[in-house]
């Protein structure tokens, strides 16, 4: 589908969090922008955009924005959108639209697709099974060797996969996501999955459903706490490039991505938006651990200040597919992503708490404060609005310098109960020294 051919481009972006703001501020330094607006968007993404009221999740609500607004390409950001078939709606009505549809959306929403996809297409995977029923789950749990990953098949927003070390800590998990439903319907269906040891990576990618360009690796730090203590959250922090060595790179790039994005073609799923693998490098090889239909969040907050190529003519490329004729640039250097969070989080955060410091980061170069669960006052002031609430970018030519900046920014900012990690990219594998290190980057799919 063609965008518009007027040089200036009239875009809405769809969501409200850290990713979307992050792409807001991306977005808004192209030259080839008219205008940038938002739904719902954020104080914070009014900055660069002007938010609009409207549910994401009601196609027909941005539909009558698009049309009101006159406008010529939708990013749509978050999943439940993709899943409520926002993108099919949008591309229906003949709106250029970055984002897949709902079949494809599939591979977030439901983990028991996403297995049966990786079955028929030969990725590798950890083993598992599905339940329905919590009498059968329970039935299950009392027969396995522990640890196991319980999964909730649906959207849980990053909460919804918990290690289970004892049959206790299983039949906890099985009573909270299907008899409880905790996490509503998102746990009606569960997944008991083997536990896969070794080192945690994310790739993503856009995809015009016959070409991929491929982002840095980045790593996301999913436990609360230090030393990955604590309970899952939806990410306490980032940093990208992650170091993958050539020959491993190489099994990714061949047995993972090529893998997907012929299945998507053989399955006749026209795929135009980010791909994205979250993957365990096992001491077997890379295997895959989820798919997401859209950037990470905060992994989109430590690549996108990476990227050197204007997002809209990524963004235009995917949605017209021709991403085979667009390159993807990236800066030298490195970024690190510090998530700051709220008292009570993940479980019960407390909100509406006094934010301090920001206005210092501003005098930082090479530094960003990206807004994930902030609101303002009517007198201007900042506070506290959800679990995640900031999360602090920084770029440097090594990794130690990126984290030091980071940190340093994050130092600068405070609000009652404030938590985050210390340790973020701390025990990063560093790469060998250049060339070396320009021959591990993953350019295969970007040639």
């Amino acid at each position: 589908m063609r965008i518009g051919g007027a040089p200036g481009k009239r875009v809405l972006l769809v969501g409200s969090g850290g990713r979307e703001h992050a792409l807001a501020w991306k977005l808004h330094q192209s030259p080839r922008l008219a205008r940038l607006f938002a739904a719902p968007g954020s104080a914070a993404i009014a900055e660069f955009a002007q938010c609009l009221p409207g549910d994401p999740t009601r196609p027909d609500e941005i539909l009558s924005l698009c049309r009101e607004f006159d406008i010529t390409c939708v990013v749509i950001g978050p999943e439940a959108p993709l899943a409520a078939g926002l993108s099919d709606a949008l591309s229906a009505a003949g709106i250029p639209t970055f984002g897949p549809g709902r079949d494809a959306a599939r591979l977030e929403s439901s983990k028991s697709f996403a297995k049966s996809f990786m079955r028929r297409t030969g990725i590798a995977t950890a083993r598992c099974e599905s339940f329905d029923h919590p009498a059968r789950a329970q039935d299950a749990a009392a027969r396995l060797e522990f640890p196991v990953v319980i999964k909730a098949d649906g959207l849980a927003a990053g909460k919804g996969v918990r290690i289970c070390h004892t049959r206790r800590e299983a039949m906890e998990t099985i009573q909270d996501f299907m008899v409880a439903r905790r996490l509503g319907e998102a746990g009606r269906r569960v997944l008991f999955e083997e536990r896969l040891t070794g080192l945690e990576t994310t790739v993503m990618a856009f995809c015009d459903g016959k070409n991929l360009r491929v982002l840095p690796p980045s790593r996301d730090h999913k436990r609360l706490q230090d030393s990955g203590r604590g309970p899952n959250t939806g990410g306490m922090g980032a940093f990208a490039p992650a170091f993958i060595p050539t020959d491993i790179w190489n099994r990714i790039e061949t047995d993972i991505l090529q893998r997907t994005l012929r299945g998507l073609q053989e399955e006749k799923i026209d795929y135009r938006g980010i791909l994205y693998w979250g993957l365990m490098l096992t001491p077997e090889g890379p295997k895959v651990l989820e798919f997401n239909v859209r950037l990470g969040d905060p992994e989109a907050q430590a690549v996108l200040p990476l990227l050197r190529t204007d997002l809209l003519d990524l963004v235009e490329a995917t949605v017209e597919g021709s991403l085979d004729r667009t390159p993807l640039e990236l800066r030298t250097g490195y970024c690190v992503t510090i998530v700051l969070a709220s008292e009570g989080y993940p479980f019960e955060p407390r909100t509406g708490r006094a934010i301090t410091g920001l206005s210092a980061l501003a005098e930082l170069p090479g530094t960003a404060a990206f807004h994930a669960g902030t609101a303002r006052t009517p007198e201007g002031a900042w506070v506290t609005a959800g679990g995640r609430v900031l999360d602090i970018a920084a770029t440097g030519e090594t990794l130690e310098q990126a984290r030091s900046a980071a940190y340093d920014a994050a130092g600068k900012v405070s609000f009652p109960g404030m938590q985050f990690r210390t340790d973020i990219a701390s025990t990063a594998i560093q790469p060998p020294p250049t060339p070396a290190r320009e021959q591990a980057r993953p350019a295969g799919s970007n040639r």
